[in-house]
């Protein structure tokens, strides 16, 4: 069953005035109930999907408001480097490794900088532009968010 007949199934309950409708399928169950308020949709054995790993997203740094304005001005020209997705940020490739960059060092793009660890699987996250790391933003075992900043880096 797909989102849209899902979809429709909660307009069908909602609109005519049933109680409850329930379906089961192998390895798929959902159950609708009808009331005054909002549809209420219970899943069980939802169907597993594998990890993919997205591209960094990258943009440029929105001006940050201090009152220092050279340093507004400094950060405006760098660029964000951002988790494609949510897990564990780490530095390293393992314990008793280098980190993969570190302030000052200059990347090309490809080069990996991190890893994200989402759902036990461990996804290298490689740099998108070509620049010099300013600044690392997250602590090595952090948890990131999608979208959460990660690198500083300037592409001059």
């Amino acid at each position: 069953m797909n989102l849209e007949e899902i979809k429709d199934l909660i307009k069908l309950v909602s609109k005519s005035g049933l109680g409850k409708v329930e379906i089961e399928r192998e390895g798929f169950r959902i159950s609708i109930k009808g009331s005054q308020t909002e549809p209420i949709m219970y899943q069980a054995a939802p169907v597993a999907t594998a990890p993919v790993a997205a591209a960094p997203v990258v943009t440029n740094v929105a001006p940050v408001t201090t009152e220092n304005n050279e340093n507004s001005t400094e950060n405006s020209r760098y660029i964000t480097v951002k988790s494609p997705m949510i897990g564990t940020f780490y530095r390293t490739p393992g314990p008793d490794k280098d980190a993969f960059v570190n302030v000052g060092d200059t990347i090309q793009k490809g080069d990996k900088v991190c890893i994200i660890e989402a759902m036990k699987t461990f996804n290298e996250i490689e740099a998108e532009i070509s620049g010099k790391i300013i600044k690392v933003l997250v602590d090595n075992a952090s948890p990131v968010d999608y979208d959460q900043p990660l690198f500083l880096v300037d592409p001059a």
